[in-house]
């Protein structure tokens, strides 16, 4: 959500900054709606004070026998508009919220100009690319050939965009998750926290997904959301709250399904496990003071390079151009995983600064040290990472000639010891 006021103060600069994104000249019909809805609340204050001063009037006239009849017509009047005054600002405060939470955050001065992802700018690199004597094979052959992964199965069960894992490729898939979230509160200070899956309206307005992206999403009869990441529960942590300063910054972690309903991709990525209906990921949440955002996206998008390469993943880190950023964040860093099989580069975390966008959306404050009132929190998130695609860049960069599969190092231990994944598990 945006600062009206910020608006209403440089209202040009906003038009400048959405412009950005594609969106021109957003500020002046904004700012048509907040004179409209500040000019009807003005004459609701000047007509309270003229109905309680006519009462007043009214009282002392009735007192002292006086005619109070056009007085008392004129209370009625007033009652009458300001119960209309009341409506009308109901439905400009509404208009006007519904416009401003259809609106993109501002994006970080940095971010590089574009129209989509074609204008990405490559930061870093990390890893050698595996060298092959054989034509490497994609994840689901790979898989298929194994007996591990069924897509038959899964289509039979529920449709297309998901599969069904089994044996050794399961425990692989356990394995990564567990790697990935002991890492992260072992070694780089995240809180651990088990959610919940389903969700409420507010908590998936609070973060961006709703009004704008409902049809991405999966709802219950009930009027429950699945969770499309565990994003959703945990920056809401800090809804409605107020935080001291000195309990910030609060890092949390977490494990979960997430479910996209995927609207918008169809015929993209159809063979395999890139792009399904249902996956797990291990997400990272950061409520930070406003001075630390920066430094914070920095640390957060290392924390999720650190589980590539201790996979001895090869990948590069993108930073996202304006067209290719998301609606709710600030500056995102792509991490772009090597897979063999594809012989291209695919996004396996993303990591976003949001700045005060989402805690204004829910309400997210601190109480700076010393001070009467409260500032917005600013929120960050980031993948750390996404665990289905983690197990297709395992596959595709540790496989072998004979099409068995080699356990990286850092999972031995959540694997019995277990070295090479085979046909039979």
């Amino acid at each position: 959500m945006h600062d009206l006021k910020r608006i209403r103060e440089q209202p040009e600069a906003f038009d400048r900054a959405l412009a950005r994104r594609g969106l021109a000249g957003q500020a002046e019909a904004l700012l048509a709606l907040d004179r409209r809805n500040r000019q009807a609340q003005t004459e609701l204050q000047e007509l309270q004070a003229r109905r309680n001063e006519a009462s007043r009037e009214i009282g002392r006239l009735k007192r002292e026998g006086g005619e109070a009849e056009p007085l008392m017509a004129e209370v009625q009047a007033i009652k009458e508009r300001m119960a209309a005054l009341e409506e009308e600002t109901r439905s400009l405060e509404e208009t006007l919220r519904q416009q401003l939470s259809g609106l993109p955050n501002v994006l970080a001065e940095d971010v590089p100009d574009g129209p989509d992802e074609s204008a990405n700018v490559e930061l870093r690199s990390w890893g050698e690319k595996p060298a092959f004597d054989f034509d490497p094979k994609e994840h689901w052959e790979l898989g298929e050939a194994l007996g591990l992964l069924d897509f038959e199965a899964a289509a039979r069960l529920s449709g297309a965009r998901f599969v069904v894992m089994k044996g050794a490729v399961a425990r692989l898939h356990r394995a990564l998750a567990q790697f990935m979230l002991d890492l992260h509160t072992r070694e780089h200070g995240y809180l651990e926290v088990a959610p919940p899956y389903l969700v409420r309206d507010d908590a998936l307005y609070g973060t961006g997904q709703l009004p704008k992206f409902a049809e991405d999403q999966f709802r219950t009869t009930e009027g429950f959301w699945l969770i499309p990441t565990a994003e959703v529960p945990l920056t809401n942590l800090a809804a409605g709250q107020i935080f001291k300063e000195s309990e910030l910054p609060l890092r949390v972690a977490a494990l979960t399904p997430c479910f996209r309903s995927e609207a918008g991709s169809a015929g993209r990525d159809t063979r395999g496990m890139l792009r399904q209906h249902q996956f797990e990921k291990v997400e990272m949440v950061s409520i930070v003071h406003p001075e630390q955002s920066e430094a914070e996206q920095q640390r957060m998008t290392g924390c999720a390079e650190a589980v590539l390469q201790k996979l001895g993943l090869p990948y590069r880190a993108v930073v996202l151009s304006a067209g290719d950023t998301g609606f709710g964040a600030r500056r995102t860093y792509d991490l772009e995983v090597w897979l063999p099989g594809q012989g291209a580069y695919r996004e396996i975390s993303s990591c976003s600064t949001c700045g005060d966008f989402q805690a204004r959306r829910m309400n997210g404050r601190f109480r700076p040290e010393g001070e009467k009132g409260t500032r917005f929190l600013h929120t960050l998130n980031g993948s750390g990472v996404a665990v289905g695609r983690a197990l297709i860049a395992v596959m595709e960069n540790y496989q072998r000639a004979d099409g068995s599969i080699a356990v990286p190092e850092a999972l031995a231990p959540y694997l019995g010891g277990q070295e090479v994944i085979g046909a039979h598990g």
